[in-house]
């Protein structure tokens, strides 16, 4: 990384002044004694006091969550960094990384069976190959269809085990087959339910895309040729029922064209709550005034109690800021993670802990 970082810094001695003069001769109106590099000594030391500054107070953290990962990069990426794509009908997309074009805007019936039983639950998916990462399916309470199936056990295929059907109203009855597969590791809703029901968190993706862990037959595979592999794999078994077109929207990339996957990563978050509250009673106080006046409502329910998610600041790509917080081990084993401008601060704020 440092010789990465070392190169770009020859080319921005090399290329950044003849930039900036061009800008000069196109008449841009800048006040060129202001001017500054990413990585200057300066910006890094402001960037490190912040985050310094806001670990101390709570505001940020190291947690293991469901992230917007890139194969491709290798990294996690912000929500404003994912493009998010309608498909409205059978379409195939380029991949980085894979030697064929993917085909998104198809739901697949997969057949679940119920253990003890010769009864059968089909569940519907648009990523089949998620399904080998499935710690239990789901239905709405409400859902006459089911009744007779809440608190029984199915059949998984592949990893021979049983896993549990549960009840829960984020199900959509008219959607589907009303049957849900949860696979809590790959998914944000399916996260949200597994932990309501103590569901089992199987990862199933390394972070190149690649299949992993509990997949046996699979494991090695890229993620889109175990989502063609699954479904012949299903079909030979007698568990696959058929596919249809579906719409849905394609999670893209903004830097690589890379599909994005939902993945469960030990990053660095901050909690939004607060900034949240401070930003509603801001506007709500009149501190700060939105023109137009129309957009508080918008804004107010936007970052209202439990609108927010926490904000992903760890990436993995060398291009950027290194976060400045050490791992701590006590001699009895104890771990902490402490923010710090060098080495010596942090084993001082260790050791006061």
């Amino acid at each position: 990384r440092d010789k990465f970082v070392e190169e770009v810094g020859k080319w921005k001695d090399e290329k950044g002044g003849k930039i900036l003069g061009q800008l000069e001769e196109l008449g841009a109106s800048l006040d060129w004694s202001k001017d500054q590099f990413t990585m200057s000594p300066q910006f890094q030391k402001a960037v490190n006091s912040a985050f310094i500054k806001l670990m101390d107070g709570g505001l940020i953290y190291r947690g293991e969550q469901l992230v917007n990962w890139s194969p491709e990069l290798r990294s996690a990426i912000s929500d404003m960094e994912v493009t998010h794509v309608d498909v409205g009908e059978r379409t195939h997309f380029d991949v980085p990384g894979y030697d064929k074009p993917v085909q998104f805007g198809v739901m697949v019936d997969i057949a679940y069976k119920v253990v003890g039983s010769d009864k059968e639950l089909v569940v519907s998916t648009t990523r089949p190959e998620t399904m080998l990462g499935d710690t239990g399916v789901a239905v709405h309470p409400g859902d006459e269809r089911y009744k007779q199936f809440h608190g029984a056990k199915v059949w998984h295929p592949f990893r021979q085990c049983e896993i549990p059907v549960v009840v829960d109203e984020h199900v959509d009855p008219e959607m589907g087959t009303g049957v849900v597969k949860i696979t809590p590791a790959h998914d944000v809703n399916d996260w949200e339910v597994g932990q309501r029901h103590g569901l089992q968190v199987l990862s199933v993706m390394d972070e190149g895309g690649h299949m992993v862990g509990e997949c046996n037959k699979f494991v090695g595979m890229h993620r889109f040729m175990a989502r063609e592999a699954v479904c012949e794999e299903l079909e030979q078994l007698g568990l696959f029922r058929g596919e249809q077109e579906h719409s849905m929207v394609v999670p893209v990339c903004g830097r690589t064209g890379d599909v994005v996957e939902p993945m469960l990563k030990p990053q660095w978050f901050m909690n939004t709550s607060k900034v949240a509250e401070m930003a509603c009673t801001a506007v709500t106080d009149k501190d700060l005034v939105l023109d137009p006046e129309e957009y508080k409502a918008h804004w107010l329910q936007f970052l209202g109690e439990g609108k927010q998610r926490d904000w992903c600041v760890s990436r993995q790509i060398w291009w950027g800021h290194q976060v400045p917080a050490y791992s701590c081990t006590a001699p009895g084993g104890g771990q902490c993670w402490v923010a710090a401008a060098s080495e010596e601060e942090a084993r001082a704020k260790a050791a006061a802990k």
